[in-house]
């Protein structure tokens, strides 16, 4: 009996720590022609399991929009006899997805730390400390609080004056698998301070105003995603009574929470929680901004994947008091961002360029009286997705720059 119980154990262990795989699982992209269409893959979730990557849910689905949606290897045959019979064209952008992820796993050394690859978690923490100790007079190291299990979070406080009076808080991460946007945070650190003092743009930037980065805003899912499920969205936290884990952190803030785009099921990747700020990393990022309002002029999210530049409102059609100008400089950041490498950023309100959602931190941000409002999709538009290869770091976070030094001059500029 004891022997029993302890391959139980063993057993029930193993399936709790083994990584989720994806061997054989297949990536669709399909079009829709027609509202018959539409209303098909609206209904194909309640036939097969689906994961749906643009748009993160069924409900946003309309004629002529490029739908992209995971499967698992056991349906896919499924899938491709109700699309084929459906009349609906589809490609398959991974056929194996398993194959990109081991891709990505592959590293060097586990210690070894690189601006343009993948960084886990405790490399990205001991960069931070690093990055502090190492330029002490243009960076320091902040607690905001602590995630769900217990990690702290930390941002980094980057320019000359600690007392400046304006400044421009940026996050990372708030989704788990959208790994180029925390690889961004820290190429914005790395470049900031390799160019001060060379650069005639940084260096007015660093001297006259603050950057409040937090390089993973999702800690304990990001560590997920390198460590159990690749494709992992939310938080792990665990609000409910129900067996399934996790909050979406970008519907959990008081904007309009729980109205559009969020689901009260605990089991969707929308999930909002069970109240706004339910979440301890969301409180975290409320509490630091609300107590630095007076000086924080901007707020930037980073986020992949899609190529755009958001901003509010997303929860409603209605233009934003400001919008003339927040579209204005959107247009200019675009526009900074093709002239590197020829890539094409949509921009524009969230509800009319990417979906219509709610409880989003960029709305929440605008609400608290921050004018300058913006949240980032990154590279691709779906080849890659949420797979974005290492080798498109460097040039993505290039690009990137230019617009958020382009933006941030504009504010320091605009700003009292």
């Amino acid at each position: 009996m004891k022997s029993l119980l302890a391959l139980g154990l063993i057993a029930t262990a193993f399936a709790i720590t083994c990584p989720r795989r994806f061997d054989s699982a297949k990536v669709f992209r399909v079009k829709p022609q027609n509202e018959k269409q539409v209303s098909f893959l609206k209904s194909l979730a309640s036939k097969i399991p689906i994961d749906f990557w643009y748009p993160d849910s069924a409900s946003h689905i309309v004629n002529q929009m490029e739908v992209n949606f995971l499967v698992r290897a056991e349906h896919s045959n499924t899938t491709k006899t109700l699309l084929e019979q459906n009349g609906l064209h589809y490609e398959i952008l991974f056929q194996n997805l398993q194959e990109e992820i081991d891709k990505q796993l592959e590293r060097n050394s586990p210690d070894s730390y690189s601006y343009t690859k993948y960084n886990e978690w405790h490399k990205i923490s001991a960069w931070t400390a690093r990055m502090a100790e190492k330029k002490p007079k243009l960076i320091s190291r902040l607690q905001i609080g602590k995630t769900f299990e217990n990690r702290p979070m930390y941002i980094l406080q980057v320019g000359k004056q600690k007392d400046s009076k304006k400044a421009i808080f940026m996050d990372c991460g708030i989704h788990a698998r959208e790994w180029i946007s925390p690889a961004f945070c820290q190429w914005f650190v790395k470049e900031a301070i390799r160019t001060y003092g060379k650069d005639k743009v940084m260096t007015n930037l660093l001297d006259n105003m603050k950057f409040y980065i937090l390089p993973v805003l999702n800690i304990d899912g990001y560590i997920w995603s390198w460590t159990s499920d690749r494709c992992w969205r939310k938080n792990r936290s665990n609000v409910t009574s129900n067996k399934c884990i996790g909050v979406d952190l970008n519907r959990n803030f008081d904007a309009a929470w729980g109205t559009v785009d969020a689901s009260k099921d605990p089991c969707t990747e929308n999930f909002c929680g069970p109240s706004a700020e339910s979440e301890p990393e969301t409180k975290a990022v409320a509490t630091f901004i609300r107590s630095h309002l007076s000086s924080i002029k901007a707020y930037l999210s980073i986020h992949s994947y899609s190529q755009m530049i958001l901003f509010p409102y997303g929860y409603t059609l209605n233009k934003a008091p400001n919008h003339d100008e927040l579209n204005e400089l959107a247009k200019k950041a675009s526009q900074a961002i093709a002239s590197l490498y020829g890539k094409k950023y949509k921009y524009g309100t969230s509800a009319l360029t990417i979906y219509p959602s709610s409880g989003c931190s960029d709305d929440w941000a605008y609400n608290q009286g921050i004018k300058y409002s913006f949240t980032f999709e990154l590279r691709d538009r779906g080849k890659y997705g949420f797979f974005l290869p290492e080798s498109e770091i460097k040039p993505t976070c290039q690009e990137i720059m230019l617009a958020v030094k382009l933006m941030a001059s504009h504010i320091l500029s605009r700003t009292m």
